[in-house]
């Protein structure tokens, strides 16, 4: 483990294909990963409230299966504790492979289920409890490739190359909506009985590929250092609660800022296609996949500024622009004009949210020092995450005739997502700017470099 290479800006050079290699895996893994994820959002919000659920009360049955979307975001922290720890003991490399095979399995499970007519009530049970599962297996995702991109990249290119692993999220949200697209124009009869099932199903070749990928990927230099060296942290979650709290309360309320793409992808499409708005499932569908194409191309380019201009100013523009463009969205749905919607969703979702999300890798990540990097933004987003897991089924509350917390309808939705985005927005403008810091120095207190020192240690062909 001696000879391994050393960072750059630690006063070496790392091959020049690493960065690049540790990027594809962190896309590759994460597009895999979260089409696993994702075709259970589509389905919770179109077809299991009639398969898993009750359908004497059908605005019920809706918001039951639109909740144990929500479930799994309850189980992400508890999954954060474990793998952050492991992933900073052990290796990011582990958690990768690890939470890929828990994501497949269960996934595939998923699609073999009995039904609620078939074995009564345990039947969204064994749904909720695979859905756990899934949110263990995201716990752990990000983080570890969030992490593993990061600490492969050149110093002055964190930004960029740590947001393939976002970029490979939006790609896998586009499988899983463009698979969903004929799957919900199947006849009911075969849409119920086996249609749902087949995203599901095709997970496993999904799993095996990414398996392949991720373990030929090398572990760290960063971690392989500190192995070398013996200054792996002992217990890495009682360190950084020791030392870095602040920052894990404060990665906890940027992650609010999620609930965008929750909202839009989830509750908005049941909304949209509800007996109440009637707009049609596929063009639907199709705004979501056309607003992630574009957040293909935004999400680099964001990150790229970020690189430039610091991480901060790039995330705000994204956390007090999102929820103007959700209003907008919304309102569009309302008017069931195609064109409004198609233009608000790729405006708000491709082009404004892709600017908080395209960075928070490397924004989050920097926040931490090596020994508790993993441990940090695995814990931190989790538990921000949870918060936007639910949301789906709060704006389900608000939208109710009843509403909730005093909101009510479509508007109060777009109230609370700002909010939330507001609370998100505060959090980073308190953080420290980290872009120009070398990756050794991430973590502590020392002084931000004049451009002229950064220029010189980390001067390394990306």
């Amino acid at each position: 483990m001696t000879d391994q290479p050393v960072r750059a800006d630690a006063g070496g050079q790392e091959p020049q294909g690493t960065p690049r290699k540790a990027a594809v895996a962190a896309w590759i893994g994460s597009a895999l990963e979260y089409y696993d994820f994702f075709i259970y959002g589509s389905a919770a919000a179109l077809i299991f409230s009639r398969v898993f659920f009750d359908m004497s009360n059908p605005a019920n049955a809706t918001l039951q299966s639109l909740a144990t979307f929500g479930v799994a975001y309850a189980a992400r922290p508890v999954g954060a504790f474990f793998l952050g720890h492991i992933g900073d003991k052990y290796g990011r490399k582990k958690i990768m492979l690890f939470t890929l095979m828990l994501m497949g399995v269960s996934t595939f499970l998923i699609g073999c289920l009995p039904t609620r007519d078939q074995i009564g009530g345990l039947a969204p049970a064994l749904l909720v409890f695979l859905r756990v599962l899934q949110g263990l297996s995201a716990a752990g995702e990000q983080a570890s490739a969030g992490s593993m991109s990061l600490e492969h990249a050149p110093a002055d290119r964190r930004g960029y190359f740590s947001s393939f692993t976002l970029n490979g999220t939006q790609f896998g949200q586009i499988i899983a909506t463009l698979i969903f697209i004929p799957i919900a124009a199947l006849p009911e009869e075969h849409l119920l009985s086996w249609g749902w099932r087949v995203p599901f199903w095709l997970s496993a070749g999904v799993t095996v590929l990414g398996y392949y990928i991720r373990r030929r990927l090398e572990e760290t230099p960063v971690f392989e250092q500190a192995v070398a060296g013996g200054t792996v942290a002992r217990m890495p979650v009682a360190e950084l609660f020791r030392h870095h709290w602040a920052d894990v309360l404060r990665v906890t309320c940027a992650a609010f800022i999620a609930t965008v793409t929750t909202i839009f992808n989830i509750w908005a499409l049941s909304y949209a296609t509800s007996d109440e708005v009637g707009l049609d499932k596929a063009v639907m569908l199709w705004v979501g996949v056309v607003a992630n194409a574009v957040a293909l191309g935004a999400i680099p380019l964001w990150a790229n500024l970020s690189d430039r201009i610091g991480r901060k100013p790039v995330f705000l523009v994204g956390a007090i622009g999102s929820p103007v463009m959700m209003f907008a969205y919304l309102g569009a749905i309302n008017s069931h004009s195609y064109p409004l919607v198609f233009l608000t969703g790729i405006v708000g979702l491709g082009i404004v949210y892709s600017a908080a999300n395209s960075i928070w890798p490397a924004l989050y990540g920097e926040m931490f020092s090596a020994r508790v990097r993993m441990s940090g933004m695995a814990i931190g987003t989790q538990i921000g995450f949870a918060a936007a897991g639910f949301a789906v089924a709060s704006a389900a509350g608000i939208a109710s005739p009843e509403g909730w917390l005093g909101l009510r309808g479509w508007e109060g939705v777009g109230i609370f997502t700002a909010i939330l985005c507001a609370i998100s927005a505060a959090a980073i403008a308190t953080a420290r700017e980290t872009y120009r810091v070398p990756t050794e120095a991430l973590g502590t207190k020392r002084r931000t470099p004049g451009r002229r020192e950064e220029k010189d240690r980390t001067s390394v062909p990306a």
